[in-house]
């Protein structure tokens, strides 16, 4: 009896505790027991979002939307290098780490696999099965150049291909070249029009654009690096000769000297500013090019296909993905940012802002879409997606394609030979691929 006693009695002085300390817990706070629910729903965050450089303003829009539909969501834009080698690098630098600074990044449209594979960036598929977003919606070789192992690691956030942007009131209509010669022949006959100090712009530093430019034309003469079944074939008759004409049109006497040092943001930056009638560049040149504030050559830009080997034309299969970071203290927040960035807003405001082509085919019917990028609709603009080939599908891709941009590097400066470059690649690639 005396034990059920105290014990009541120690149960009535605890709950009497209890009370008082809920009675100053509300009093202090003035709002009663749901203040913890309602800090929840109203806490504001800070996501940090990384990317390269943008020349364009779509990046500060898609930010500007989002957080007027997520108040309580804050995203700090991270500039990372416009280098997409130096770029991976920062990341991998930071993500081996485990540092949990960037929250959502992009990924070029060749690392989702290894990322994954490393555990750097986390799995989406609860998010999107959640959400109800429907995969089927996309475009199905972007959404599978992020999904390894069966789940979907990035959402694609624009799809890529190298197209021939040219200037319209110097290059007359019905003579834009269609193949390579006639491209060396026409830009040599029209540098100096208008005040043009270059013939042509392209993309020769030794990065990763420097392989793009190489697979198009490795493939326009019908050569490959690495084939569909994972065999090294580039030491060939046709690579070769791709290879070749590369390194003739790098030093041709119409390109800019330094053109070893030239990425996108250098030779578009030349273009914008009138000085080529031809460039070498992805979709987004046109937008850059209509931009006001930015551009001279406003309203005279076309596109067409690059032009064709012994095989036709062949356009880099490029674009970019979405991904959340796997350290990211903000999941939720920074899926609600990549839903936003990678759907149907998000990527309208890329379209019109960016000029970067959708990865939702839904998207090319949008007449404001088409308004802002006429060349969406154009035959050129269509044919260069239609000729996009892929670069070497490898699980160590980073290492493939150094071995590239290496031995590239050295036929344009003249170090190897465009035989024994091939050679080079076909010895060194096999290696690290065992």
């Amino acid at each position: 009896m005396r034990k059920v006693k105290w014990t009541s009695l120690f149960s009535l002085m605890l709950v009497f505790v209890l009370v008082l300390a809920a009675c100053s817990s509300d009093s202090e706070s003035g709002e009663g027991g749901n203040e913890d629910e309602n800090n929840d729903s109203e806490e504001q965050v800070t996501i940090v979002y990384a990317r390269g450089m943008d020349a364009t303003k779509a990046t500060d829009k898609i930010i500007e939307a989002f957080e007027e539909k997520h108040p309580n969501i804050n995203v700090e834009y991270r500039e990372m290098p416009s280098d997409s080698g130096a770029q991976h690098d920062a990341y991998v630098t930071s993500l081996n780490g485990k540092s949990s600074e960037i929250d959502v990044m992009d990924l070029d449209v060749v690392w989702p696999a290894e990322f994954a594979q490393a555990g750097y960036v986390m799995a989406l598929d609860r998010f999107i099965q959640k959400d109800g977003i429907e995969l089927s919606e996309y475009n199905e070789g972007a959404l599978s150049a992020a999904n390894f192992n069966g789940k979907q690691w990035a959402m694609p956030k624009f799809i890529d291909a190298g197209m021939l942007f040219y200037r319209t009131d110097i290059v007359e209509e019905g003579s834009v070249p269609k193949t390579w010669d006639e491209l060396l022949t026409k830009a040599g006959e029209l540098q100096g029009e208008k005040d043009t100090k270059f013939g042509y712009l392209m993309q020769a530093k030794q990065y990763e654009g420097l392989v793009t430019n190489a697979v198009e034309y490795i493939a326009s003469y019908g050569g490959q690096i690495v084939d569909e079944n994972g065999e090294v074939v580039v030491n060939s008759e046709d690579a070769i000769q791709g290879i070749k004409k590369m390194v003739e049109v790098a030093n041709a006497d119409f390109v800019p000297e330094n053109i070893t040092t030239f990425t996108e943001p250098e030779s578009h930056t030349s273009f914008i500013e009138g000085e080529s009638p031809f460039i070498r560049n992805w979709p987004y040149q046109y937008a850059l090019a209509n931009d006001k504030e930015q551009s001279e050559i406003v309203g005279n830009v076309g596109v067409a296909p690059l032009p064709e080997g012994n095989a036709g034309s062949a356009a880099a299969l490029g674009g970019w993905m979405s991904a959340i970071n796997a350290y990211s203290e903000h999941p939720k927040e920074a899926w609600e940012f990549l839903k936003f960035m990678t759907g149907p807003e998000g990527q309208k405001i890329s379209a019109i802002h960016g000029g970067l082509a959708p990865t939702l085919p839904s998207l090319f019917e949008d007449e404001e879409i088409l308004e802002a990028n006429p060349f969406f609709k154009e035959e050129g603009f269509v044919n260069a997606l239609d000729s996009a080939v892929s670069r070497p599908v490898v699980p160590n891709y980073p290492e493939i394609s150094e071995i590239i941009q290496i031995e590239i590097s050295k036929a344009i400066t003249g170090k190897v030979t465009a035989e024994e470059a091939a050679k080079n690649m076909q010895t060194k690639i096999e290696e690290a691929m065992q």
